[in-house]
């Protein structure tokens, strides 16, 4: 029987919750002021979804899905990232009657089969944003800017925005010609995998993971040079909203992120705190991909972060949760288990609380208050009798008999 866990995935234990909980409600209360609505999509969807959307020819639909067929050989695939299905709940929910501008975020697994490193795994888990009819260049900044505040409001440094433009329909199949002539001269030293995708999407080549595609790419043309006026003018607005904000950018005219969907306005947000994986949180435009899957024309962008990845980060960078105390309850005898109840109660209401076992001896519920991490510990004991009640602070020590009806305050002012 094999009862550990497969490869790529974790447990996340109870000491580590509160730093995921740290980044969802600091990321939370920034989306409000945005005014973006929180959306939960299933985890697995029809397969057809991701090849149209995703794109054929991304490596994740060519390498990295979790694909199997229900009981009546449908296609179905865990969800490998979260944007197909947000335009999918756009589409059959027909938003686009309902309001003009659909802004929601997303929080959840995704899976995709790849190699296991620091902060990735299959089962992995991501926050994003989704922004649906807009499709002036205020929109690209505001969720750039949205990306950049959630990682200050995370205390993270050492952050940098990467910005490059990949045109749209009508100058696209100009560059696409260019990268592919240069790519034929070196059709041979391609991988099988890149010679395909220079037939299908030469775009792909520039994403590749290959040594000798990376190394081909640094002399190829650039999507900058072969972009039309409109999309020229799109992206250098952009460029100025980002600097009238201040945020730190660099143009980085071979960012083509790993989906086909993209058009226009692509960025990551790097850091050098990672190694060499040191993108935190990437997306960008994409102005086709609800007409792709037969709705109507609907520009859209957005980004999404990976959660282990950033919380790795977090922690490279010392960043140390605060949890809120414990107060533990230590019944000396059995006679004052109601007396225990009735303050639990009563405390609950503003802390977490632990009540010992009147069974035990008052020294292993002491060890059980020092091993859970206690803040302060209650004694109920003979001062019951008289109202009264010990309370111990257990961090520095100190202890002292207060009122029972004065514990409320004596808390607040030990704390």
């Amino acid at each position: 029987m094999n009862i550990g866990l497969p490869r790529g995935v974790q447990d996340i234990l109870p000491e580590d919750i509160p730093y995921w909980h740290f980044v969802e409600e600091t990321a939370k209360k920034i989306f409000k002021t945005y005014n973006y609505k929180e959306i939960r999509t299933p985890i697995f969807e029809y397969t057809e979804l991701f090849t149209k959307g995703t794109g054929e020819t991304t490596d994740i639909v060519m390498k990295e899905m979790y694909t199997f067929l229900d009981k009546k050989g449908r296609s179905l695939t865990l969800r490998p990232e979260g944007t197909p299905g947000v335009i999918r709940a756009f589409l059959i929910n027909k938003i686009y009657n309902i309001t003009p501008v659909w802004k929601v975020y997303y929080i959840g697994p995704m899976f995709r089969y790849e190699r296991p490193q620091a902060g990735r795994y299959r089962e992995f888990h991501q926050l994003g944003v989704e922004v649906l009819g807009r499709k002036d260049p205020y929109i690209d900044f505001e969720i750039i800017k949205l990306a950049v505040e959630i990682l200050k409001e995370l205390k993270l440094e050492n952050l940098e925005v990467e910005i490059n433009s990949l045109g749209c329909l009508k100058c696209r199949p100009t560059y696409r010609t260019a990268l592919q002539s240069y790519f034929y001269e070196y059709k041979d030293k391609l991988s099988p995998i890149d010679q395909e995708r220079l037939e299908r999407n030469p775009l792909r080549i520039l994403d590749s993971k290959d040594e000798i595609a990376q190394e081909l790419k640094e002399k190829a043309p650039q999507p900058l040079d072969y972009l039309c006026e409109e999309c020229k003018i799109h992206f250098d607005k952009v460029i100025s909203y980002l600097s009238l904000e201040k945020i730190n950018y660099k143009i980085s005219p071979k960012l083509v992120r790993g989906l086909d969907y993209y058009t226009r306005t692509v960025f990551e947000i790097i850091t050098s705190s990672l190694g060499a994986q040191n993108a935190i949180i990437g997306g960008g435009r994409y102005d086709n991909l609800v007409e792709t899957y037969g709705g109507p024309s609907t520009p859209g962008l957005g980004f999404a972060v990976g959660m282990e990845r950033l919380l790795l980060l977090l922690k490279q960078q010392g960043c140390n949760i605060q949890t809120e105390p414990l107060i533990f309850i230590a019944i000396e005898k059995e006679e004052f288990i109601k007396e225990g109840i009735n303050l639990s109660n009563q405390l609950r209401a503003s802390y977490r609380v632990e009540v010992g076992p009147p069974q035990e001896s008052l020294k292993t519920q002491l060890k059980w208050a020092d091993k859970l991490g206690s803040t302060i510990v209650i004694f109920l004991d003979e001062n019951i009798l008289e109202n009264k009640i010990k309370v111990k602070n257990f961090i520095d020590g100190k202890e002292k008999i207060v009122p029972l009806t004065n514990i409320t305050e004596e808390l607040k002012i030990m704390l």
